[in-house]
């Protein structure tokens, strides 16, 4: 299994309910590789290098917090691997630029950015970059949310083709192996002002590291329905972050349903439910916090682990690579 973040902020509640807890949940089964993806995080933060020099520390907090188990998981610093850039133009011949135009999750975050037709090249064709990295692991799973289905498709095509066209392997295996994707339980959370989009620059995430009394002014503060004035008016639930992150995060479905029922039938304030919702919050963040704490006591171990991992990371990209340069009759 390969999965990833670029370390371009500290990791947020979106970050655990889309991919996080599956990755912890797969650990037991599956050879997981997990990549601190900082050279895609060049793509646009070129001019903010530092950024993600920074990042990189805390965003392995945040893995170790939410309990990723360095015994069983390979952490692995993307520019560690300089194999994965080979593999990324290999595997460029293989997209046309109308499909990586036409992805829904390129046009949509271009649009987000501001690029307008200054959009840089990195940044275009990173979901080929992406194709690389989850074949060069040889991932058979990749946890996903629904927004990144077509960055997986696209994996899917591009390894179909490339098997298809060079043949396989000298031992009759497929040169790259195609995975599937393992979909969140969870929908992707909006941000706390009810935006669609959590993240760091809109200022609109809760972080895993937020300390007790910031999350509770963030979930204090959070966009409800604008038209649900007194807690005797009936209020909306859809579109509802606060509902939103309960279904995502109070264990006890039930409870959320009767507190949905209460709350469109009237007579539930939002501070109520705001309340509960901490108190949720606080249940599933305690742990978390306090194994990054701990692993924070000694950063220079939690550095140590990312290094490593990435060696073995590295060697595991070298064989898929020789693999395919073999394939292509390239050079030995």
């Amino acid at each position: 299994m390969l999965t990833g973040d670029r370390p371009t902020g500290r990791l947020h509640l979106g970050h655990l309910a889309g991919s996080l807890r599956s990755r912890v949940a797969l650990q037991d089964s599956h050879e997981v590789f997990v990549l601190v993806a900082d050279v895609q995080g060049l793509t646009d933060h070129f001019d903010r290098p530092e950024v993600l020099r920074r990042n990189v520390p805390e965003v392995m907090l945040d893995y170790l917090g939410a309990g990723l188990d360095p015994a069983r998981v390979t952490f692995v610093r993307q520019s560690g691997v300089p194999e994965l850039t080979e593999l990324t133009v290999y595997l460029l011949n293989l997209v046309t630029v109308s499909k990586l135009r036409q992805n829904p999750t390129v046009k949509t975050e271009i649009a987000q950015k501001g690029f307008g037709e200054a959009v840089p090249a990195g940044f275009f064709i990173y979901p080929a970059a992406q194709v690389a990295d989850i074949t060069a692991f040889g991932a058979q799973v990749v946890p996903v949310g629904e927004d990144q289905l077509p960055m997986l498709e696209l994996t899917r095509e591009v390894v179909r083709r490339f098997n298809g066209l060079y043949g396989p392997a000298a031992d009759g295996t497929d040169v790259l192996v195609e995975p599937q994707a393992l979909l969140s339980a969870s929908p992707r959370l909006p941000g706390l002002d009810g935006q669609a989009k959590m993240g760091k620059s809109l200022g609109n995430a809760a972080y895993l590291s937020d300390p007790p009394d910031e999350l509770r002014e963030k979930v204090m503060g959070m966009f409800t329905d604008p038209a649900h004035l007194r807690a005797s008016d009936p209020g909306q639930v859809e579109g509802n972050p606060v509902f939103a992150y309960l279904d995502a995060f109070d264990p006890d479905p039930a409870r959320v349903q009767a507190l949905k029922d209460h709350y469109r039938a009237g007579g539930l304030g939002d501070v109520t439910v705001k309340r509960h919702l901490l108190d949720v919050l606080d249940a599933e963040l305690t742990p978390i916090r306090e194994r990054r704490a701990a692993y924070a006591q000694d950063p220079q171990a939690v550095m140590t682990l990312l290094r490593e991992g990435t060696q073995r990371g590295r060697e595991v990209a070298a064989h898929t690579l020789a693999q395919v340069r073999a394939a292509l009759h390239l050079a030995e």
